[in-house]
C-alpha cells in the first residue's frame, strides 16, 4: 500500500512547514523548500527531523 494522495495533501515538513513530494521510487518524502528527505519504511513516513537527510 503506497501513501495516498489525500495524505500527501495534508503532510508538511516538520522543519519548515512546506509541501512534501513523494520520491518517484516511493522511498521517501522530499520537502520542496528545505530539501529534507524523510524516509518511508513499510509504507509509514518517518517524519522526524533527526531521521531526515538533505536531498540535493
Amino acid at each position: 500500500m503506497a501513501i495516498s494522495a489525500e495524505l500527501l495533501e495534508i503532510l508538511v515538513c516538520p522543519a519548515c512547514k512546506s509541501k512534501l513530494e513523494l520520491k518517484p521510487d516511493g522511498s521517501g518524502l522530499r520537502c520542496v523548500e528545505c530539501h529534507r528527505l524523510y524516509p518511508v519504511r513499510d509504507d509509514i513516513p518517518r517524519m522526524l527531523i533527526d531521521e531526515a537527510g538533505i536531498d540535493e
